[in-house]
């Protein structure tokens, strides 16, 4: 106990400081991959033709191993220069396909019988979307949110490879000077964060799914 009090002592602030700069780098990567991903599964549902091709390549992006999608981001000219900037576009990349799989999905299964009474009521096609298919999905889409988010949280412990902070710069540390505190500082936390954004969003889709 009182080498832990020690430790805290020596790194509580570096810990706090890494840990903010983590969520500020998913909070980004998640908003713009929500703004990405809703939209995009939205078309995909009034385009299907549209969507296997394009959920094919959210796929490829999925397994592109995150180191190597970091290193191969860095060339890329505006990118590089920002080491915060490319992680949040790597970010979102993988983020990307639960919420465009699911928002896809999600309005695809609402039952027809649904449709048919909108547009038998007079419904424009944003009023049925909006007053109608979102509602019923909203706790599929919604468990896409929550899988992306835990993805993002943890693959944004790599983004300190490459200098963009967070999290991963005590694990990556710790690693080098084989130092276990130090990686237990940077992971723990990090699991914390990925359990503390999946149990909110799992209560939220619990709610939803009641509701509903």
């Amino acid at each position: 106990m009182t080498g832990l009090m020690h430790f805290l002592h020596a790194h509580g602030w570096e810990i706090g400081r890494l840990t903010f700069e983590h969520l500020w780098l998913t909070f980004f990567a998640m908003l713009l991959a929500s703004g990405i991903g809703l939209p995009l599964g939205i078309l995909l549902t009034r385009r299907p033709r549209l969507a296997r091709p394009v959920i094919a390549f959210a796929n490829v992006v999925q397994t592109v191993p995150s180191l190597a999608l970091f290193g191969l981001l860095l060339p890329v000219p505006w990118l590089g220069e920002n080491a915060a900037r490319l992680a949040i576009l790597a970010l979102t990349g993988y983020a990307l396909l639960p919420i465009l799989r699911n928002t896809y999905a999600g309005i695809g299964s609402v039952d027809p019988v649904f449709i048919d009474v909108a547009n038998a009521l007079g419904m424009s096609s944003m009023q049925k979307l909006i007053k109608v298919e979102l509602p019923l999905s909203a706790s599929v889409i919604l468990a896409g949110l929550r899988t992306a988010t835990v993805t993002c949280v943890g693959v944004a412990t790599i983004a300190a490879a490459i200098g963009a902070g967070g999290l991963g710069e005590l694990i990556f540390r710790g690693v080098a000077s084989v130092d276990n505190g130090l990686v237990l500082a940077g992971a723990i936390p990090a699991a914390l964060l990925a359990l503390l954004a999946d149990t909110v969003l799992g209560l939220l889709e619990k709610k939803l799914a009641v509701r509903r």
